[in-house]
């Protein structure tokens, strides 16, 4: 159970659940050509149901030899053993700085005193901690997780020699290699793939996640891809348009059918939720047709871990003080492997795409600022430097309109530590997509509660280009994103959702 408890006739605590009802309030907007809009406040009642029993869970990472899934299974290994090691700084404790759910707060109320009082994120809700998951997983290169964190130069070297032992006998699953979709650099780290067909390949992954299960003895497994980026696959009528299309085009061994793919469907026949932590389009209509037909859940695109992150910030702030930037330019240079694999275009262009769409519904919700189809100019570069390793560079301009026609210039230079931060994001994408696999919900004339959309956009603050349901705004801004996943975890505790009208000091 939580470390609280809400008195309140609205929720009641069972030995294996929180039920809450919650009064959920909005306006609805009447638009009228030429005459005021007519706003109706509107109110409507939903009853949650979450289940509190924590599960043995386990994380399969698809790219577990790369930079991010040696980092995430070092720093769940280092926290589970309580490691300390050297640094020009000092002794250094393990931790998982950096991740929403283990090192943030959010406020549940204010005290007799008018004070603010904050508990730990993962404590609104029952989590699984993260020091328990099990992690395993595929990468196309067969080093074993000991030298492949060895080789990805991450961590410190005195860390490195405590987890190399218990990392060495970890060795990733082989998996499908098809060259077509990642660049031609990475042909000599393919010494670890599948044979076979596109649907051998279904299969056999399948038969990995089955396996990985029981050999773990486990309740529910989470699949993420954060391997290499490929290149944007062809939304083709009749291919990977619907899931029967799809499932036929595997059969047929079809060209488009990407390795990222593959692992989605294979996840979904599962039953296996399945996050895209890369910008391709691994989530084609056929893989979220697939999703809804099974009723499992899925996630994407791209770890929001660094520059894109202060830029759905500063255009959030920007936009909303009045000021209208009129070009956004983003240089990046970094030297891991995944910096290879960018230089090649095709997949250089399924990263531009992710990168730029994260203004756009803030530059939309001002029509003061932009008339109709006014865009701010938005150039991204990547280039590959080796020398500096997983110590991307971002720097950053901001070119923005002010009071009468006067310019604005916002320069940042931003050392993104990549695998650092993206790591505690996997963990959290892990923990809060089993936690949604506890929730469900009904309106009260329902007989049954039933789970939410397929498609995971609460996990929208955690990815660069969330992916949502069909007729759904995307939602980019990091506040809106933050404050929607707090308030859906406050009314399952029956909780109202968080204000900062802080009327208690105000109305005196």
């Amino acid at each position: 159970m939580t470390s609280f408890k809400v008195q309140s006739d609205n929720v009641k605590y069972t030995d294996d659940a929180i039920i809450s009802t919650y009064v959920y309030q909005d306006t609805r907007v009447e638009r009228k050509e030429g005459q005021p809009l007519i706003v109706k406040p509107i109110e409507e009642t939903y009853m949650f149901k979450t289940e509190t029993k924590l599960p043995k869970l386990g994380l399969m990472l698809i790219g577990w030899g790369g930079n991010n899934g040696t980092t995430t299974t070092a720093g769940i290994l280092a926290n589970r053993h309580k490691y300390t090691w050297q640094t020009r700084e000092g002794t250094q404790t393990a931790n998982y700085f950096g991740s929403v759910t283990q090192s943030s707060t959010l406020k549940i109320g204010v005290d007799e005193n008018g004070q603010d009082v904050f508990i730990p994120f993962h404590e609104i809700l029952p989590m699984v901690n993260p020091d328990d998951i099990v992690v395993g997983g595929w990468d196309i290169s067969s080093v074993n997780m000991g030298d492949a964190m060895r080789r990805a130069k991450v961590l410190e070297p005195d860390l490195q020699n405590q987890l190399y032992e218990e990392m060495s006998k970890m060795k990733p699953l082989p998996a499908p290699y098809y060259p077509s979709f990642i660049a031609a650099n990475q042909k000599e780290r393919a010494d670890n793939v599948l044979k076979g067909t596109k649907q051998d390949n279904l299969e056999e992954i399948r038969k990995h996640i089955r396996d990985f299960k029981k050999d773990n003895d486990l309740d529910k497994v989470v699949v993420l891809w954060t391997a290499n980026t490929e290149r944007y696959a062809d939304i083709l009528k009749g291919v990977n348009d619907t899931a029967d299309n799809l499932l036929n085009a595997v059969k047929n061994n079809h060209e488009e059918v990407s390795p990222s793919t593959i692992f989605a469907l294979a996840s979904i026949l599962e039953k296996t939720p399945f996050i895209n932590g890369s910008p391709q389009n691994t989530l084609v209509p056929g893989v979220i047709d697939l999703a809804i037909r099974e009723n499992v859940y899925i996630g994407g695109d791209d770890f929001k871990s660094g520059q894109t992150k202060m830029k759905s910030v500063m255009v959030d702030f920007l936009v909303n003080a009045g000021i209208k930037p009129i070009s956004i330019t983003s240089y990046n240079h970094l030297g891991n492997n995944d910096g290879r694999n960018l230089s090649a275009p095709a997949q250089f262009r399924s990263k531009e795409i992710s990168k730029s769409s994260v203004v756009d519904d803030m530059v939309a919700s001002n029509a003061i600022l932009y008339k109709e189809n006014e865009h701010p100019d938005h150039v991204i570069v990547i280039k590959y430097t080796p020398a500096v390793g997983d110590s991307k560079r971002a720097l950053d301009e901001y070119q923005s309109e002010i009071f009468m026609g006067g310019r604005n210039t916002i320069s940042m230079h931003n050392v993104c530590e990549d695998s650092l931060l993206a790591a505690p994001i996997i963990i959290d994408l892990c923990i809060l997509t089993e936690l949604m696999t506890r929730i469900t919900w009904k309106r009260p004339e329902d007989t049954d509660y039933k789970r939410f959309h397929s498609v995971l956009s609460v996990l929208s603050y955690l990815l660069k280009a969330p992916v949502v349901p069909e007729g759904t705004p995307v939602i980019n801004a990091l506040s809106k994103q933050r404050k929607c996943m707090e308030n859906i975890f406050r009314a399952c505790v029956g909780l109202p959702p968080q204000n900062d009208m802080m009327l208690e000091s105000k109305a005196f």
